[in-house]
């Protein structure tokens, strides 16, 4: 069984389109899960039913002729273009000589959908809750982490696992393999080439993440052959960056849903025309945006390495913190002022509302409470979340001092690993 974490975009929304930048994605705790069985049965095709047990019809079912892998026929179930596009690649790759019949059961964790509508299941240990809803997974609302990237890699992983005999996601050479082919996987069921942050978080966790040439995908996926595609899994370099970077000891992000909902495709296509319209410019505010990211980046870089060269004087500087004094932690605090100040500059000019003047009220005043270093409406922006860098010891006040506000703090915390396997005895009572 494997896991994958739902993803938090604090740095490099837009930017991150552009190969020449970088972005800081945090990993977060919520996850997504897979199990694989495969039968030791199998008939004249290879099958694979993926179910999805907390959604009603979660269930899609497909056989594959392994002679032709391109032709692979739903058998039940509605169309989920994520599991489709997954295993039309996967097979794609591997073309196997062996028939198998393959079940992989999904799980999301709560923070994922809204729980409307939903009933809490928890396991006999007590260790995991799932939330199961009484429709449709299209009809429930998602909260914005990522979750079609998760599955994807999740899914991804589960299948490769099934045509391996020492599967290890720990080796390097693995872990590229699960990414690059869960790349081509999501490109496919989206019908375009994205930038592939969310895919290179749930695969790598917690990184600092320079983008892909999108003709290296767009070439595959036009021709659809499968020599082409295990050369651009196995032997090409992507020349994308994941460098690790987490948040520094005692520093928390708290994700707040705001219950309201963007139309990414929208906002991203209004940027690209205001780039076009007035590429001087627009250059211009990227740069500068670029610099504040990268500053956040780096100070986030030297607290680590603060709290490690002398762990004493770091938590008295987190202790002020806490208090308010937030002069040890400045740097943090004017990149974020920075990339707030570049955001807006491109809302105003773009006609996109990256923060929307409702988002600029809540991140101003909870930047003015004791402990929050700042926030951001990260990834594209809009009306989805807002997310907060916080001193874990002022968490709960943060909390008590926004509860007239229209934000619900979510249960998440960063959790630095991507993909990674899981203890199968905790879903037990699931399966």
């Amino acid at each position: 069984m494997f896991s994958a974490p739902g993803k938090a975009f604090v740095a490099g929304g837009y930017l991150v389109l552009d190969p020449q930048y970088k972005a800081f994605v945090i990993a977060l705790s919520s996850r997504m899960y897979a199990h694989a069985h495969v039968d030791k049965e199998a008939g004249e095709y290879t099958e694979v039913c993926v179910k999805s047990p907390q959604f009603a019809e979660g269930e899609w079912c497909y056989k594959i002729d392994l002679s032709r892998p391109d032709l692979t026929q739903e058998t039940h179930g509605r169309h989920n273009p994520f599991v489709k596009s997954t295993i039309d690649i996967l097979f794609l790759y591997l073309t196997p000589e062996q028939n198998k019949r393959i079940t992989i059961t999904i799980f999301s964790d709560p923070e994922y959908h809204s729980q409307k509508d939903s009933i809490p299941k928890t396991s006999k240990t007590g260790l995991k809750t799932f939330y199961y809803h009484s429709q449709p997974i299209y009809k429930v609302a998602k909260t914005g982490l990522g979750s079609s990237a998760g599955l994807v890699v999740c899914l991804t992983t589960a299948l490769l696992s099934c045509f391996s005999d020492n599967f290890d996601v720990k080796n390097e050479i693995t872990l590229t393999r699960i990414h690059n082919l869960a790349q081509v996987a999501h490109c496919h069921a989206q019908g375009k080439i994205g930038s592939g942050f969310d895919v290179a978080a749930a695969t790598f966790g917690s990184i600092v993440y320079r983008r892909f040439d999108p003709q290296l995908v767009n070439r595959v996926l036009e021709s659809g052959r499968n020599e082409d595609l295990v050369q651009l899994v196995d032997n090409t370099d992507w020349k994308i960056q994941h460098t690790k970077c987490c948040l520094p000891p005692g520093i928390k992000l708290l994700m707040g849903d705001i219950v309201g909902g963007s139309e990414t495709p929208k906002l991203v296509s209004k940027v690209l025309e205001w780039r076009k319209k007035e590429p001087e410019r627009s250059l211009e505010v990227w740069t500068q945006l670029n610099s504040y990211n990268m500053r956040l980046v780096e100070s986030l870089e030297k607290l680590q390495d603060f709290s490690k060269s002398q762990p004493e004087t770091y938590k008295l500087s987190l202790r002020s913190l806490v208090e308010g004094n937030k002069s040890g932690f400045s740097d943090v605090v004017s990149s974020i002022q920075g990339i707030r100040q570049y955001m807006k500059i491109m809302t105003l000019e773009s006609g996109a509302e990256i923060e929307p003047y409702q988002q600029t009220e809540l991140l101003d005043y909870c930047m003015s409470l004791n402990g929050v270093l700042g926030g951001v409406v990260p990834g594209a922006g809009g009306y989805d979340a807002v997310c907060l860098l916080v001193a874990q010891g002022a968490i709960p006040e943060v909390v008590e001092r926004t509860k007239h506000l229209s934000v619900t703090w979510l249960n998440l915390h960063e959790q630095e690993t991507g993909i990674c396997e899981e203890d199968v005895s905790s879903f037990i009572d699931f399966l």
